[in-house]
């Protein structure tokens, strides 16, 4: 039911809060994760769409914008089952359409998870006090923030995309729902994740 899942989003989300970018600390990198684009058939070849957690590249391009750090990190997502180019490639161009310039725009290598996204971003720091806005959905932040800490990156926290919404109650709220076992199956893969990095870190 709605009024069962969306408290168990919500305590996915609940330890953070949109921050208005003008009060985020500067950094050495604005660090993107991957995981907001699919690649779909069109008429002309594969093109790439939206997905649910977009809101990660465009908050990483205003943090850019407003100075809040010189360059952008963006992370070559690719699962394998993917098809079409890395994540970060096409996050690359649509960050250079809105203006930022490809010498302040940096991608890693190939990656497939949080894990090795870290350890990739961690290379690409070398050098540097390592210290990052790291940018990614809510549910994602707690998890994302313990593997980039325990590889030595020191994290400013920017989360976006938060699933849970306010609203009023209504009687729909308390009928089984599909979106509901969705919303419930999400948590349940979300605490499968942290209990497992709790456990590696």
């Amino acid at each position: 039911m709605p009024s069962v899942s969306n408290k168990l989003v919500n305590s996915l989300e609940n330890d953070f809060q949109l921050t208005a970018i003008e009060k985020v600390e500067k950094a050495d990198a604005v660090v993107v994760l991957s995981g907001m684009v699919r690649a779909v058939q069109g008429t002309d070849g594969l093109i790439y769409e939206w997905g649910e957690a977009s809101d990660r590249i465009f908050a990483g391009i205003e943090l850019i914008k407003a100075n809040k750090a010189p360059t952008l990190i963006l992370t070559r997502g690719l699962l394998p089952w993917s098809v079409g180019i890395p994540e970060g490639e096409f996050l690359s161009l649509e960050a250079q359409r809105r203006g930022i310039n490809e010498l302040n725009i940096k991608l890693t290598k190939a990656v497939e998870n949080t894990e090795q996204e870290a350890a990739a971003i961690k290379e690409l720091l070398e050098g540097s006090t390592n210290k990052i806005i790291l940018v990614t959905s809510a549910f994602h932040m707690p998890r994302a923030i313990k593997v980039f800490r325990a590889k030595g990156i020191d994290v400013i926290p920017y989360a976006v995309d938060f699933r849970y919404s306010l609203s009023k109650a209504t009687p729909m709220d308390y009928l089984p729902d599909a979106d509901a076992l969705k919303d419930t199956s999400f948590f349940v893969r979300e605490m499968i994740g942290r209990l497992y990095y709790s456990i590696k870190y």
